[in-house]
């Protein structure tokens, strides 16, 4: 389901995309070229910051936002996901929170006040809370990463989590493509 929010902004959805029809995008919500967004994903702008205004929430090119996954953002702060990005089933993305491109989010994770670098991985059930990563760290699953975390305990991507990544990528833009011929169909 495609609406407005409560201030009148409607969803920019590229042409290209293909948005699940049980997912809800709601309000600023940018969505550019190639992105897949799963069955029940629900990407939500319609909070207004102290001056009343709200940045948007951009998913950027060729990204894919899995089923179940919730983006939003609190007094709205800017949600920027980067391009070739998998945000897996049932994350939490809550703004303000920045996803690097070619970054890899886990099932069930949840990210906050964040902002994760370039290449990332983050592992299942993880959480990554006011703490930012730079490019290239990789969080083991059920791992918390908060304020007080010393980034030195966190390891560095491997050759096989980029490698996994980048094919979860490549499958959710195959996946674009046959679900927008599907469509036709009907």
């Amino acid at each position: 389901m495609i609406r407005k929010n409560p201030s009148g902004d409607l969803p920019q959805i590229h042409e290209s995309a293909f948005v699940d029809p049980t997912a809800i995008i709601c309000g600023k919500v940018i969505i550019h070229e190639n992105v897949f967004i799963g069955p029940y994903a629900v990407i939500r702008a319609d909070e207004l910051n102290a001056t009343g205004d709200m940045d948007p929430i951009v998913i950027g090119a060729h990204s894919n936002i899995q089923d179940g996954v919730v983006i939003h953002s609190k007094s709205g702060a800017a949600v920027l996901i980067g391009e070739h990005t998998s945000i897996a089933h049932r994350s939490i993305v809550h703004g303000p929170c920045e996803v690097g491109s070619r970054a890899f989010i886990g099932f069930n994770s949840v990210l906050f006040n964040c902002k994760i670098g370039e290449g990332c991985v983050v592992r299942h059930n993880s959480v990554v809370d006011g703490l930012d990563l730079p490019a290239g760290f990789y969080v083991p699953s059920t791992t918390h990463i908060h304020p007080d975390t010393d980034l030195e305990t966190i390891p560095k991507v491997t050759a096989s989590a980029t490698e996994f990544s980048e094919d979860v990528v490549r499958t959710n833009n195959e996946l674009v493509a046959g679900y927008k011929r599907l469509q036709n169909e009907f």
